[in-house]
């Protein structure tokens, strides 16, 4: 079941929280619920891409897009994602969610996200998101411009280049 009531706590608290600027990082401490577990009582592989969604949602709660979606009906996309797992979340432990923009080329966004226990990654994920308008991908300059950072295009790290030529060399649709 979607955490429905973590998103709706986030997605209220987000514009009451300090605002984000687009090289900052925001963070959300959480806790695994039961919810969140496998039967070999860990959080699920695919809880992780879940809650991963709540950091976003923060990120973009505040550094003031929620607002533009509102305002110009625009909507999200997820279009890629890759993700590494390193250390078990159990049923009840603390962990923080890290959001991060790490940069854009013109049609997509991607943020790298981690889940951390104390100095321990547990988990990190490589997301790749864009904004929508009418079923349409908006160029990121638009939001960016609309955001108030115009300017915004750091360069990203070779890992990232290397993902997306990666990604870009899968077929699409998969061959059987």
């Amino acid at each position: 079941m979607y955490p429905l009531i973590r998103l709706a706590s986030v997605v209220l608290t987000a514009p009451k929280r300090p605002p984000l600027g687009p090289d900052d990082t925001g963070m959300l401490t959480l806790t695994v619920w039961p919810g969140d577990c496998d039967i070999f009582l860990e959080m699920n592989n695919g809880r992780h891409l879940t809650l991963y969604d709540l950091g976003r949602f923060d990120y973009g709660g505040r550094c003031g897009l929620m607002p533009l979606l509102k305002q110009n009906g625009w909507g999200l996309v997820v279009a890629g994602s890759t993700i590494r797992y390193r250390k078990r979340l159990r049923p009840f432990q603390r962990y923080t969610l890290h959001t991060r923009l790490i940069g854009r080329d013109e049609r997509w966004f991607y943020f790298v996200q981690k889940m951390t226990r104390g100095e321990d990654t547990c988990s990190s994920g490589l997301v790749r998101t864009a904004v929508t308008r009418k079923g349409r991908i908006l160029p990121t300059q638009e939001v960016t411009e609309a955001l108030g950072y115009p300017a915004w295009r750091p360069e990203m790290p070779p890992w990232v280049r290397a993902w997306i030529a990666a990604d870009d060399s899968r077929p699409w649709p998969p061959e059987e």
